[in-house]
């Protein structure tokens, strides 16, 4: 029988526009966009999530999440849930992290203007404003 906390944040987190579910490689649930972890679940005990080092230490400082209980020296944080109170504060950081992704996602496939030089109108400087 799944375990009720893991499985609301699984149902919420899982609603997401481009979110894969799947087992996690050292047991729990994970989250997935764009083939990208978003963050993973131990059962009901704890979240971890990958950021960027800058962030995770903002997310450390502030108190929102904790080092990595394994590689507290990385940008991955931790959440210990104790319990069903704290899956607005799991889904939250998912979220933060979702949208971090996402927006790499929406960066890699922006077209570079220096590649659509021929879209542009031709223009001498005597035609650009002042």
């Amino acid at each position: 029988m799944p375990n009720p906390i893991s499985q609301r944040i699984a149902e919420i987190v899982g609603a997401w526009e481009g979110v894969t579910v799947q087992p996690h490689k050292f047991g729990g649930i994970e989250f997935r966009v764009q083939h990208r972890e978003i963050g993973h679940l131990h059962g009901d005990r704890m979240a971890d999530l990958l950021f960027p080092v800058k962030e995770r230490r903002l997310l450390v400082s502030s108190g929102r999440a904790y080092p990595h209980h394994i590689l507290p020296n990385t940008g991955w944080v931790s959440f210990p849930i104790r319990s069903v109170h704290d899956v607005p504060a799991v889904v939250s950081l998912m979220r933060e992290n979702y949208e971090r992704l996402r927006g790499m996602e929406r960066r890699a496939v922006t077209p570079h203007l220096s590649g659509n030089a021929e879209m542009l109108p031709a223009r001498t400087p005597d035609d650009l404003p002042a």
